[in-house]
């Protein structure tokens, strides 16, 4: 359904006019567009305030679609007059065929958290993400490691699930550089819910040969597994290492290891990327990555 949400914002909201009179037509609409899955998360707040940082002092507006609280019926009751002068695409994939729309009706787009050819992009490489995780849990002594990622039978944001393949496959690949594996039955995927999560956790604890270390797709699973650890009376960190992955609030909270990753920043240069295109239209696309970094705390 993302696909058709995305096309029918397109569509709806007729964001570029199809006649040579574009310019004209956007100039003083004063609007920047920000469509992202489940802006409830919280690392979505924290890329709109980089956002809104770039906006300081700018004349636009945000406007913030979700493609699941905002589908189609509600973009399509919106006012024709709500076109914009620019969007930007946080973490959803574009078809070839809505990447196509966007270029032709020349809406100037940057996107989030992923790479399309024609567009500019601000990404992370969360392969590096997850090689810092196995080097520093290699050098920590453990040998035996899991992965809690994220899926499961309820919908998920499409981006979600490949993030965590990737945080897993990059997780691995590293592990075996270093001689170790990262075996199927020592995976999990779950919903992204606390207790789904510590659910999942306790099958990998409980297991005859249960790993020395974990690895969660992001802090709210890897707290999952804390939970887990506590109900069973394991040390954190000396039975168990416990790493996530976004470095938010609850990391801090917890004292739990997790990759930085720059989600304010991701949403400013995004934004910068777009004001500066806006502005000249020759300009040419800018595709930047951010640095992460491992933020090593008590749980490992």
């Amino acid at each position: 359904m993302t696909l058709e949400r995305i096309h029918a914002a397109i569509d709806e909201l007729e964001f570029v006019p199809k006649s040579e009179a574009v310019s004209r037509a956007r100039r003083g609409v004063g609007r920047i567009g920000v469509i992202a899955p489940f802006t409830t998360y919280p690392s979505f707040a924290r890329r709109l305030n980089g956002v809104a940082a770039a906006l300081r002092g700018q004349s636009y507006e945000t406007v913030v679609y979700d493609h699941e609280g905002a589908g189609t019926s509600l973009l399509a009751s919106l006012p024709l007059s709500r076109r914009l002068d620019g969007l930007i695409v946080m973490s959803l994939p574009l078809s070839t065929e809505i990447a196509e729309r966007l270029l032709g009706r020349q809406l100037t787009t940057v996107l989030v958290e992923l790479e399309q050819p024609g567009f500019s992009a601000v990404t992370i490489d969360v392969v590096a993400g997850s090689t810092m995780v196995a080097d520093h849990l290699v050098e920590r002594g453990h040998v035996s490691f899991g992965f809690l990622g994220e899926g499961g039978t309820k919908p998920h944001p499409h981006n979600q699930i490949l993030q965590s393949e990737t945080r897993m496959l990059g997780f691995r690949a590293a592990l075996e550089h270093h001689g170790y594996r990262l075996p199927d039955e020592r995976i999990r995927l779950v919903r992204h819910t606390l207790e789904d999560a510590a659910a999942a956790a306790a099958t990998l604890l409980d297991a005859p040969e249960p790993p020395t270390a974990v690895f969660a797709h992001d802090d709210v699973l890897a707290s999952g597994v804390l939970r887990a650890a506590r109900r069973r009376g394991l040390r954190v960190p000396d039975d168990l290492a416990v790493v996530g992955f976004d470095d938010s609030e609850l990391a801090e909270h917890l004292d739990l290891t997790s990759v930085r990753q720059p989600f304010e920043e991701s949403g400013q240069v995004a934004t910068e990327i777009l004001l500066a295109q806006l502005r000249d239209h020759t300009r040419s696309l800018r595709h930047v990555k951010l640095e992460l970094a491992l933020i090593q705390r008590s749980t490992t």
